[in-house]
């Protein structure tokens, strides 16, 4: 179902799934759809996986659309009309969490961040800049922005450390595993520039910031179905410590890992594990955290 609000004067929309009277206190899933997407389309790009959760009723899952396509990330070099007409996305992320509070009853302590692409970016803003909001973050197709290219606090404490997925193609098309800037065309077509970290760069980052010092360990996973990129995971965990946890999608491209298989031009997808498992995992550490 669409919802619509009202943020700093513009009507914004957000579409639900899950029962209004299902049961009470369960996270809420804030989907952050890649550009030139809205929230109903990154929902079919992705065959609806995260949809599962809800139909548990372990959490609500909102998808969030964008203004114009985009999210007013903390890039530096992002040039896209959310960032060229100053769109508060913090303050859409927070009212549409106050608005779920009401209609659906949701523990506005329980909020997970799921961003891809440029929504992975925007998840990368509100764990700097609104902590506080959020129990858990999923970093779908994007690292972090060096430092010369972010606006936030590049490398501040968080007041809240929490569970952090990274999933990160080896053969990403656009967002370079390796780091650096994007290349030519996608900085002309995304109409966004700068350079980022490396997938592992970003993992090491968030783990600084989650103060785990212990070195990481590694899990190479099921061997992939014909057709599909394996996922090795490396862990970064310490007792006492919100882990962080990055999925390398080996030969994998600009996908969301999951049943569903992104478009070939995009390149190959991962499966296992998918979205939904991770996300669904981030649901379960919420209610550890929250108890």
């Amino acid at each position: 179902m669409t919802h619509t609000i009202s943020v700093a004067g513009r009507t914004r929309t957000f579409v639900v799934v899950g029962d209004p009277d299902g049961p009470p206190d369960r996270p809420v899933v804030l989907v952050f759809h890649g550009s030139r997407q809205s929230g109903d389309i990154h929902r079919r790009f992705t065959g609806g996986t995260l949809d599962g959760l809800a139909d548990e009723g372990r959490a609500v899952i909102a998808y969030l659309d964008g203004y114009r396509g985009n999210w007013n990330d903390a890039r530096a070099a992002s040039a896209f009309p959310a960032r060229r007409e100053n769109i508060d996305d913090v303050a859409f992320a927070r009212d549409v969490v106050r608005s779920l509070a009401r209609s659906h009853g949701i523990d506005t302590a329980r909020v997970i961040g799921v961003g891809y692409s440029n929504g992975g970016q925007m998840v990368i803003r509100l764990l700097h800049e609104a902590d506080d909001l959020l129990a858990g973050a999923a970093i779908v197709a994007a690292t972090m922005p060096e430092r010369e290219n972010f606006l936030g606090d590049f490398g501040a404490p968080t007041r809240r450390p929490v569970p952090i997925a990274i999933v990160a193609g080896t053969a990403d098309p656009i967002v370079p595993f390796e780091g650096g800037p994007m290349a030519w065309w996608a900085r002309a077509l995304f109409r966004v520039g700068g350079a980022s970290l490396s997938a592992t760069a970003t993992a090491e980052y968030f783990a600084r910031r989650n103060d785990i010092a212990d070195a990481p360990s590694t899990d190479h996973g099921p061997a992939p179905a014909p057709g599909r990129a394996a996922i090795h995971t490396v862990a970064y965990r310490q007792e006492g410590r919100a882990p962080v946890t990055l999925h390398v999608v080996r030969g994998g491209g600009h996908t969301v890992p999951g049943p569903t298989p992104g478009p070939r031009v995009v390149g190959r997808t991962g499966e296992r594990p998918g979205i939904r498992d991770i996300v669904g995992d981030l649901v379960s550490a919420s209610a550890v955290e929250g108890a």
